[in-house]
């Protein structure tokens, strides 16, 4: 087992893990929309997620990633079959390699191990799997189209125009997309078609049932190759499978006793699990770039991960009352040569075409502070641009000394 006690020894760990992710790469996995598919295919999944005041997650992920990058180009990667939409531990876009490992969930859903709902109407769910059948696909906006017309007319109407009150009608064809019956066939925004799986699969996708052993051997490479360095949890991070998460447990044992895993100890922290000769590579360069990331980015998601490897004690404070939040509403982690150096709390305005930050949190001492300044304002020119926003301002700054040099800087 390694021991990972000296500062120096974490720093060039971390430098693997920040590599594994593409974070250190000025161009890991390729430009524009090729180098938006290579990285979905790489991490295993993208984060969907509601929340805007800034960019949404899926689209920071792969900006923070990829040169060139457009919003428009998930659309069009999810149009032409490339990845699909799914569920990976929380919505997601996943790639359609990978689509046979999302059928045991989906066997799961149906056949009650895991229900997605309570109660599930199934002759609701036949009408509307019958229709999309006959008639094509349907958007989620045409449900709600009906309630516009009063609910009591729509539902006295529904046996003879196919129509239903919505609340019923989005929940049962939530299931049959949980299911497996139907899959997203193109989205705008939060917008989403659906269209029954044979019509949306690429003729040459793999639709065999993984057995156990397999599901557990695709998900140690894969969190091998997105993550570097991973502990048993972070293997299986939010799988409801016990089965799944015991063959993986096994399978992982057997891959060290046969020399191709060794364990790290970092600190007091649980055991990971890395590639034997990782840390005898050539160590991977650092730049000068500051990465602004998303809360729900691949690299920061594992909150119980990121403390241990990084130091960096981060959450999200949306989902707490106002009076709770230390750091703001929605708070972006701040990254800086391999090393979590704060966090910014930011509205994207996007009528006027304003960035405003609201708060921004420094916590690392051994940085000049005219190097990290550079950094972040070169930083929030390109995210000012990828928020579609042409100025920004700053209201307040921790150490509250840095504030006026900031605000001259980004004017």
């Amino acid at each position: 087992m390694i021991n990972i006690k000296h500062p120096k020894d974490l720093l060039r760990l971390r430098r693997f893990v920040l590599e594994a992710q593409g974070l250190l790469q000025a161009n890991a996995f390729g430009r524009g929309i090729a180098g938006a598919c290579n990285a979905i295919e790489h991490l295993g999944y993208i984060q969907i997620d509601t929340i805007s005041v800034v960019e949404r997650a899926h689209n920071h992920v792969l900006f923070s990633r990829v040169p060139s990058f457009k919003p428009h180009m998930i659309n069009q990667l999810l149009v032409a079959g490339e990845v699909f939409e799914y569920w990976s531990h929380a919505a997601a876009f996943l790639p359609i390699d990978d689509f046979r490992f999302s059928l045991p969930f989906k066997d799961a859903i149906k056949n009650g191990a895991h229900p997605w709902f309570k109660n599930k109407d199934k002759k609701l769910m036949s009408e509307l799997l019958e229709k999309i059948r006959l008639e094509g696909p349907l958007r989620s906006r045409d449900l709600e189209k009906n309630t516009k017309k009063g609910r009591e007319q729509e539902i006295n109407k529904a046996k003879h125009t196919g129509w239903w009150d919505w609340k019923p009608a989005k929940k049962a064809l939530d299931q049959l997309y949980m299911e497996g019956e139907l899959m997203v066939s193109s989205r705008e925004g939060f917008q989403k078609t659906y269209d029954i799986t044979e019509r949306v699969l690429p003729s040459h996708t793999d639709t065999s049932m993984p057995s156990t052993e397999e599901f557990a051997e695709h998900i140690i490479n894969q969190q091998l190759r997105c993550h570097g360095l991973v502990s048993l949890k972070g293997f299986t991070y939010l799988r409801r499978s016990a089965e799944l998460r015991e063959e993986v447990k096994a399978l992982v044992i057997e891959k060290v006793n046969s020399g191709l895993l060794e364990e790290v100890k970092v600190a007091d922290s649980d055991v990971f699990f890395m590639e034997v000769g990782t840390l005898d590579r050539k160590l991977p360069r650092l730049n000068k770039k500051m990465h602004i990331l998303s809360p729900f980015d691949n690299s920061v998601i594992q909150r119980e991960r990121l403390k241990t490897l990084f130091q960096f004690d981060y959450q999200i404070e949306c989902y707490l009352p106002e009076a709770k939040r230390k750091y703001g509403y929605f708070s972006l982690p701040l990254l800086y040569r391999a090393e979590f150096v704060g966090r910014m709390d930011c509205k994207a305005h996007r009528k006027n075409g304003h960035l405003e930050i609201k708060s921004l949190y420094f916590e690392i001492e051994h940085f000049e502070h005219d190097e990290l300044i550079s950094a972040f304002v070169m930083a929030i020119n390109e995210f000012c641009q990828f928020q579609q926003c042409c100025t920004v301002s700053v209201v307040d700054v921790h150490p509250k000394g840095l504030l006026e040099d900031i605000r001259v800087r980004l004017q």
